[in-house]
């Protein structure tokens, strides 16, 4: 009776240090994918600030061109694309000519 419980409790132990070895290397799996994660949220975020950047300085050049050409004297038009649809235009005719 004694063996058997010992034989009993030696599976159950082993089948637990299983258990532990299983759930130890899904803890470095899940480590290795935050790892990841982390790191590809911090290349995004240097990527947004870099094109935000970016951005930043293409707004102030075009502001610094529209000053210089007010300066000139050149007329200026400005169109708000989000306001006009695109319209397929046939230029077939014209190309006779």
């Amino acid at each position: 009776m004694k063996r058997r419980l010992c034989r009993e409790y030696i599976e159950e132990i082993e089948r637990l240090e299983r258990s532990i070895r299983e759930l130890e290397e899904e803890i470095i799996e899940l480590r290795m994918q935050l790892k990841l994660k982390v790191d590809e949220a911090n290349r995004l975020a240097i990527e947004n600030a870099s094109l935000r950047h970016k951005l930043e300085m293409m707004e102030r050049r075009e502001k610094r061109l529209v000053e210089f050409l007010k300066k000139m004297k050149v007329p200026l038009i400005y169109i708000d694309e989000e306001q006009f649809e695109d319209v397929d235009v046939d230029l077939s005719l014209d190309s006779k000519e």
